[in-house]
């Protein structure tokens, strides 16, 4: 029996390491014949390895997953990775093909699989129809912040943002190299940002999750969040320790 082969197609580098780690323990006869970053890299891979399945963010940061998707599904089976919510998330539920929701679960996750074994040697699905309905749900999440700075308005790309912290009535931006005030509150922010990569970690704190290098305690035991380019410390509230539970 040949054996199965699949392509990761995943923009942060640390979820496509944590999807071939889970993929490893549910499927191990399960070959990875390559990783990509991009929405144009994997059209390329997809050409090169022939892969009979893929697992594809439909966030990619060149190009609209959806559209790689749609490309990609003539070729071979679709397993889309989303973060979306629920309403988005069920327009995969029509049997065409399966969706992975971030963060990873392996029940979930182990669901995808079998599903994809029953459909290896077939051909790939048509996802037309459940793609326009998921173009139609998915939410557009906030791209740009806009900060004044003296005469200026900053543009500043969200993926830039290390941490955004409330402080009388504003709510302070931080980069790797600067500080900016803004007058949206973290109530409305949270909103606006991919949950995926923003946790709101304090009340008064949101953090981008690729913006941390680890966790530390004090000798009160209080739980602390250490970051890759500041020597900031940021503190997690009890409520919300559970998202540093190791896995």
């Amino acid at each position: 029996m040949p054996v199965p082969t699949a392509l990761l197609a995943e923009g942060e580098h640390l979820m496509r390491r944590e999807l071939r780690a889970r993929l490893d323990r549910l499927w191990p006869a399960l070959h990875i014949c390559g990783e990509a970053s991009s929405g144009h890299e994997t059209i390329s891979l997809i050409e090169r390895c022939r892969p009979d399945v893929v697992f594809l963010d439909i966030e990619m940061s060149d190009m609209d997953g959806l559209d790689v998707a749609r490309q990609a599904s003539s070729r071979t089976h679709v397993a889309c990775i989303s973060a979306f919510d629920a309403h988005a998330v069920a327009a995969f539920e029509q049997g065409a093909i399966d969706y992975v929701l971030k963060p990873y679960d392996d029940a979930r996750l182990g669901l995808t699989v079998e599903r994809v074994k029953q459909r290896l040697g077939s051909r790939g699905s048509d996802l037309e129809l459940p793609l326009r309905h998921l173009a139609r749900a998915r939410k557009d999440y906030l791209r740009w912040i806009k900060a004044q700075a003296g005469n200026e308005v900053r543009l500043i790309s969200i993926d830039s943002v290390c941490y955004f912290q409330a402080s009388l009535g504003y709510t302070r931006v931080f980069t790797e190299s600067h500080e900016f005030l803004i007058h949206t509150s973290l109530k409305e922010l949270i909103a606006e940002l991919d949950p995926t990569y923003f946790w709101m970690i304090h009340r008064s704190t949101i953090v981008n999750a690729s913006a941390i290098s680890g966790t530390t305690r004090d000798p009160r035991n209080r739980l602390w969040v250490k970051l890759k380019s500041r020597t900031d410390k940021l503190a997690v509230s009890d409520a919300n320790e559970r998202l540093f539970k190791p896995m």
